[in-house]
């Protein structure tokens, strides 16, 4: 994207003044959407950003600045923009020799998005939003979204780094609202991928509305949850957004240093029940989360976290583990050129057990079955959350008998951790997910097997 020469000549610049490390992060980035709504197209969009973003280091003291500007002029500009920042005083003339760096992606694309007609992404709208239509006349309305971004980016630093990757992502959700003598119910289901349009050749979208339609229309005759203390079985998938948050964002090294999080200073100790494992993994093919290299250059890594319940380390990016004198984890990632880099995490998943999930379920007496939870809010440096239950049923007699609605689920991600006493063998990821932090927001894949806490409260309005 910018020519190895403009980059050491920036890079120069950068460290000209007594920078002690510096980087460009170069960014090119076009999407495209769709949205259907109330049996109409109500949105075709197109979009496309280019720039830079430069870091110069000096101490503990970051200087950063970023331009859509990409000649070399403009780069220059920013360079000594971002090393006035960093500090202010003379130094000597640094040359830096770029090595270049290749590293495979894990999700190679086969039908680039961006040469597929819009027409065709239209038709993919109206087949799920007929399919839906036609489960029940209780369907009320129908909401489609098609969205595809492709990423291409280059980062090069005062350490000899040269690196780039080219990451595409696809993504469809079908939302649907039905209507009934109890009110008025919804139902979402969503797919996405670090692929192509080749996402459509292994989902059927019409399958996808069913769903969703089929989740509305069950709703409406679900039972009010029960409150208070309950033993609670979070199907496959679906509690992966309970741990990435609740626990999740406490084994981000930038936390561990603020001694913001219960994992701080718990390295080697049991922080989780023996059945868990819990893993980042930005190597995964295809998922949401993954990609080749991080955006700091960093290739991608599968890092154990925590193993049979022992914490083992935490994720880190360049920055921090520069200070530690460690290598960084490739968790370094940025929303785009305009911002610096942070620790994120990638994909996050609780590791599969052995029991078999049927097995958890009839040895649970009573109590609730999440299969899939909603929105919610989390204390990152506590773990204590909320989060809603989107579709949620209640066990009785080691059986999943009615749906229950208009509930949360109430307690601390740390406790979680310690309390699960049965893991399933059925592992699954969840929906794509964007995680936002400090301002920014990145594509994040989150996972489980089906799994039992023993109790959990239970907000609902059950009397």
């Amino acid at each position: 994207m910018i020519d190895q020469g403009t980059l050491e000549n920036t890079l120069a610049a950068a460290t000209a003044r007594g920078g002690e490390f510096a980087e460009i992060f170069v960014e090119d980035r076009q999407s495209s959407g769709a949205l259907l709504d109330d049996n109409r197209i109500e949105e075709l969009s197109s979009g496309r950003s280019r720039g830079a973003g430069i870091r110069v280091l000096v101490g503990e003291s970051t200087g950063f600045a970023h331009t859509a500007d990409l000649t070399e002029r403009g780069l220059l500009e920013a360079a000594k923009a971002a090393a006035d920042a960093a500090r202010d005083g003379n130094g000597g003339v640094r040359t830096v020799d770029l090595s270049s760096q290749h590293v495979d992606s894990p999700s190679p694309v086969a039908i680039m998005p961006e040469t597929v007609a819009k027409q065709r992404k239209v038709e993919l709208l109206e087949l799920a939003n007929g399919a839906a239509r036609q489960v029940g006349d209780s369907i009320a309305q129908v909401s489609v979204g098609y969205g595809d971004v492709r990423r291409r980016i280059q980062i090069a630093n005062s350490d000899g780094l040269l690196a780039g990757d080219d990451q595409v992502k696809t993504r469809f959700s079908v939302s649907c609202v039905a209507l009934g003598d109890t009110g008025m119910q919804t139902g979402r289901e969503s797919i996405g991928h670090s692929m192509g349009f080749e996402l459509f050749d292994q989902y059927d979208v019409t399958e996808l509305a069913v769903k969703a339609a089929n989740r509305a229309i069950t709703k409406l005759s679900a039972r009010p949850a029960p409150s208070g203390a309950v033993t609670t079985v979070i199907g496959k998938g679906g509690g992966g957004v309970l741990f990435h948050e609740a626990c999740g964002h406490g084994l981000e090294a930038d936390h561990v240093a603020k001694q913001a999080t219960v994992f701080a200073g718990r390295v080697g100790e049991l922080v989780a029940s023996p059945l868990v494992t819990v893993i980042d993994d930005g190597t995964m093919p295809h998922e949401w989360g993954a990609f080749a290299i991080d955006d700091e250059g960093k290739p991608a890594q599968r890092n154990v976290l925590i193993e049979d319940g022992i914490l083992l380390d935490f994720m880190w990016d360049e920055l921090r583990a520069r200070a530690e004198g460690r290598p960084s984890s490739g968790n370094g990632r940025r929303q785009s050129y305009k911002y610096l880099p942070m620790v994120r995490m990638t994909n996050t998943y609780i590791a599969n057990g052995e029991t078999d999930p049927e097995d958890i379920i009839a040895d649970t007496d009573s109590g609730i079955y999440v299969a899939q939870l909603g929105g919610g809010q989390v204390n990152t440096v506590s773990g204590d959350f909320v989060f809603g239950m989107t579709e949620a049923y209640l066990i009785e007699n080691g059986e999943i008998t009615e749906p229950i609605r208009e509930g949360n689920l109430i307690g601390n991600g740390p406790e979680v951790l310690t309390s699960i006493d049965a893991l399933g063998n059925d592992f699954e990821m969840g929906a794509p997910g964007t995680c936002g932090k400090d301002g920014q927001g990145v594509p994040v894949g989150d996972g489980t097997p089906t799994l039992r806490v023993p109790a959990l409260t239970v907000g609902g309005t059950a009397a």
